[in-house]
C-alpha cells in the first residue's frame, strides 16, 4: 500500500460536495466510506482519502476495534518513502455511494487519514474521475463475448 499523506492533508481540505466526496488539494480528494461492524448491525462512516496507488484501504484500528473488528492477517505493505512495513488486515464489508463490498482494511494509526483504496473501490465498481475528482459508475471489463 502507498500512503503518500497525513493527518495534516485532512485538516487543510474540508470543502464537501454533494457526491459525498470533500476537498481537493494537489488532485486528491475525500470520499464517504461506510464500514461495518463484524455482525453488520452497526457502521461508522469515515472520510477517507481516494488514493488508486494504495492496494487496499485503510481506516484507523480504534474505529475498526470499535465496530467488533480484529486482524486476521497481517501483510507487508510499502510505503510512499520506500519504507516496507507489515499492517495488520481484516477482511471488512464497505459501503460506498450506496454499493457495498467486502475489502480488505488495513489497521492504520490515528495519526493517518483513512484511505480508499484500488481494492475497494473495484469492489463496489466505482472510478475515480480524475478532472471531476470524484467517483463514477465504473464498467466491469470482459475479454470475450459469451452467448
Amino acid at each position: 500500500m502507498h500512503c503518500c499523506c497525513n493527518g495534516s492533508v485532512a485538516d487543510r481540505a474540508r470543502k464537501r460536495g454533494k457526491s459525498g466526496a470533500r476537498g481537493t488539494i494537489m488532485g486528491t480528494f475525500y470520499h464517504e466510506m461506510q464500514v461495518f461492524s463484524a455482525t453488520g448491525d452497526r457502521s461508522e462512516t469515515v472520510d477517507a482519502l481516494v488514493d488508486t496507488g494504495a492496494s487496499y484501504s485503510q481506516v484507523p484500528g480504534s474505529i475498526l476495534q470499535r465496530l467488533g473488528i480484529f486482524p486476521t492477517d497481517t501483510a507487508e505493505a510499502e510505503l510512499a518513502d520506500g519504507r516496507v512495513v507489515e499492517d495488520p488486515i481484516a477482511e471488512v464489508r464497505v459501503e460506498i455511494n450506496g454499493r457495498a463490498t467486502f475489502t480488505w482494511v488495513t489497521f492504520g494509526p490515528e495519526s493517518v487519514s483513512p484511505l480508499l483504496g484500488a481494492h475497494a473501490l473495484e469492489g463496489v465498481r466505482m472510478a475515480v474521475n480524475p478532472v471531476g475528482l470524484r467517483l463514477l459508475p465504473a464498467r466491469i471489463l470482459r475479454m470475450r463475448h459469451s452467448s
